[in-house]
């Protein structure tokens, strides 16, 4: 029995061993025939990826016309990438005085305007053509332009306020106003008849106001709510640059060759001529034939000419293909170190976003009124202009009960284009530190129906509503579709909504939102944006599906192609080259979340993959497994479904170094034919949007 055991567990071994040596041949053979073909689909693929830098190249046009229109256009608004232009515009403002708030008003929308357009510079430009000046300029004109508009809010404040007694209502004997507009609204309210029993501040059709206490009923206040539905008050974000070694080594290079390539044609050129100059000399006598040959040096020169020509538009594409690559690697880069420490009552903005822009709270000290004399208004201007009235006051040894300065009840309205998926939390400005506090606010309550917050404030200033950044993530699944010939439908569901985003050309829709299974109406749908206009629209209306390279130190995330964090902080290239392929193919196939992304090697991402066929059913859609390492792309054999992860290659399948060989293995002709027409702007657009969400590392 024991030898029939050992024969038979021999026998047996002998047969495992013999199938590992066939595979392993099979691989091998595999292998060998990827490795042999490597570069031809390398070669192919970087054809197919010039639309990158055309895209680009586009890009820069656009941008060349769009300034070339405003300067045609000598409407009087400045050009907010000149410095002169902009320091003109900011001092003749400056010099603008007795404006009144609706004036102020309707100049803010110039200004907020130039600011947007500084911000898209700063976002758009490809980081390899930022100076640092430059940076610093635009930063500084932006910094410039929001001081300045908030300090002619408070200029118009104190010119409504100096007539709050030709103002006041009748019934309280009080001023009471109310100014509404697309960016702004005002709220004020002046403290004439100073009754001690009217302590409760409603303004009128609105449940906005506050409970203010006794000392405050009855001094010559004012208090005014100025709702600015942009955040100018937290810090400007730093813009992000590559690293100096990489991309300058790269661009210099491709110069370097560029300019070479000229001087060797030129000096070819140059040489011929003098050649054929010098045997002209000689031959005096021969005209016909000299002039021939001078038709014969002309078209040559005219040939070598198209050459350089030809090769230096060649290379120039090149470095505008490294600077592309460049900015893409940026958008996936993974910072090594957390931000700064925060106390426990500071935000850390990266880990929170504010929404629905900044409530401007001031208690301010009620200033001289208009007095009728004769026929004309007389007032007092005082040169110090609006004082806000210290509450509670640095010192309270004069009043005797010890809660005479009670927190200020105040109920504020949720902006209504913003969506918050838990209860927002109120935090406070520290305008000595420079950042959001949560302390020194109590008894917040929220009516998510009715929108409405109330809580206590210690302290009169700036507050603002946040939410956790990072809210929806991890992404539950995700789905890239055609829909129609260079237009693509990408969704994204995380734990409290789907949204769903449109992609066609150069422009991004957002398409729906379904929170809790129901449809939600925003007032961006249906609005066609570019791609960085629109994931900042997004990102402000509370839609945050866009990672920052701080996002993995606050989400739990699959990180792929996140090698070792050293000093040379290793770039996701694996990341990079599956979206660049993704965003190729995606004119003619879908693609979907994986379970096994999650547990493959951290090198490799795996995700489906299916060719869209217009009449096919939907319901039971016949998916294919690929993974990826960025330089071998191979489909598996186990199914979503499968019980256990394994890289086991499917029967009669091969390696390919890219993913768009892989698919052609088993796609139609058609198929294949549409990717190769695909349009350059759809494509670096769908590309864009998936190296700013970050599917296969943030799902």
């Amino acid at each position: 029995m024991i030898e029939e055991a050992r024969l038979k567990y021999e026998k047996e071994e002998m047969e495992r061993l013999e199938i590992q040596r066939i595979e392993k041949e099979k691989w091998n053979r595999l292998e060998a025939k990827d490795l042999e073909r490597r570069n031809e689909e390398l070669e192919e693929l970087y054809l197919l990826e010039r639309c990158f830098p055309e895209a680009e190249k586009l890009k820069q046009e656009t941008r060349m016309l769009s300034q070339w229109k405003h300067y045609i256009q000598c409407d009087g608004s400045p050009d907010p990438s000149i410095a002169q232009e902009m320091n003109t515009f900011i001092s003749l403002w400056k010099e603008k005085t007795n404006e009144t708030f609706e004036e102020v008003i309707e100049k803010s929308k110039v200004v907020l305007n130039l600011i947007e357009k500084l911000k898209f510079i700063l976002l758009e430009t490809p980081p390899c053509d930022l100076q640092d000046k430059n940076i610093i300029q635009y930063q500084e004109s932006i910094l410039q332009l929001q001081e300045l508009l908030h300090l002619k809010f408070n200029v118009a404040t104190e010119i409504l306020l100096r007539q709050a007694s030709t103002l006041a209502d009748l019934d309280s004997g009080n001023m009471e106003k109310v100014i509404k507009d697309e960016n702004v609204t005002l709220y004020v309210w002046a403290n004439l008849k100073k009754n001690p029993r009217h302590r409760s501040v409603r303004f009128s059709e609105t449940q906005i106001g506050f409970e203010i206490p006794r000392i405050l009923a009855t001094s010559d206040i004012a208090v005014r709510l100025l709702h600015t539905h942009y955040d100018h008050v937290s810090a400007l974000h730093p813009v992000s640059t590559p690293s100096k070694e990489h991309t300058s080594s790269v661009t210099e290079l491709v110069k370097d060759d560029v300019e070479n390539v000229e001087k060797a044609i030129s000096k070819e050129v140059e040489e011929e001529s003098k050649q054929q100059e010098k045997q002209s000399h000689l031959i005096q006598e021969e005209k016909l034939k000299v002039e021939e040959e001078q038709d014969d040096i002309e078209v040559k020169m005219s040939s070598a000419e198209e050459e350089s020509e030809a090769i230096k538009c060649e290379l120039e594409m090149k470095v505008l293909s490294e600077t592309v690559s460049a900015a893409q690697l940026l958008l996936v880069e993974n910072s090594s170190e957390k931000p700064d420490f925060f106390e426990n009552d500071m935000v850390d903005l990266f880990q929170f976003t504010t929404l629905g822009g900044v409530y401007h709270l001031d208690i301010l000290e009620l200033p001289p009124q208009c007095k009728p004399v004769k026929g004309w208004m007389i007032v007092e201007i005082l040169k110090e202009g609006l004082q806000k009235y210290t509450y509670p006051p640095e010192t309270t040894e004069d009043f005797e009960t010890e809660n005479a300065f009670p927190p200020i009840e105040v109920t504020l309205e949720v902006h209504e284009n913003v969506i918050f998926f838990e209860n927002p939390m109120v935090v406070r400005w520290d305008a000595e530190g420079k950042h959001w506090r949560t302390d020194g606010i109590s008894n917040v309550s929220y009516k998510p129906n009715e929108r409405l917050i109330t809580f206590s404030l210690d302290t009169f200033g700036p507050v603002t509503l946040i939410q956790d950044a990072h809210i929806n993530m991890p992404y539950q699944s995700w789905e890239l579709r055609p829909l129609d010939v260079n237009k693509v439908l990408l969704t994204v569901t995380t734990v409290f909504t789907e949204i769903q985003i449109q992609i066609k050309e150069n422009l991004c829709m957002l398409s729906s939102v379904k929170l809790k299974d129901k449809k939600h109406i925003s007032i961006l749908e249906g609005t066609w944006m570019t791609p960085i206009p629109f994931i900042i629209a997004l990102k402000e209306a509370g839609l945050n599906i866009f990672p920052t390279r701080y996002s993995h130190f606050y989400v739990v995330i699959n990180n792929k192609a996140r090698m070792n964090l050293s000093k040379f902080n290793v770039v996701p290239l694996v990341e990079v080259k599956a979206y660049r392929q993704m965003a190729l193919l995606s004119s003619t196939f879908a693609f979907g979340w994986s379970k096994w992304n999650l547990l493959c090697n951290s090198t490799k991402v795996v995700f489906k993959v299916r060719e869209h066929l217009p009449e096919e059913c939907t319901e039971n859609p016949n998916w294919a497994l690929l993974m990826f390492s960025g330089d071998r792309a191979q489909r598996l054999k186990i199914k979503e479904e499968s019980e256990a992860f394994s890289e086991a290659l499917k029967e009669e399948t091969e390696f390919h170094s890219t993913l768009y060989h892989m698919v052609r293995d088993f796609a139609s002709k058609e198929a294949m034919e549409k990717v190769r027409s695909s349009n350059c702007q759809f494509v670096n657009s769908v590309c864009h949007m998936l190296l700013s969400t970050r599917l296969l590392s943030y799902s």
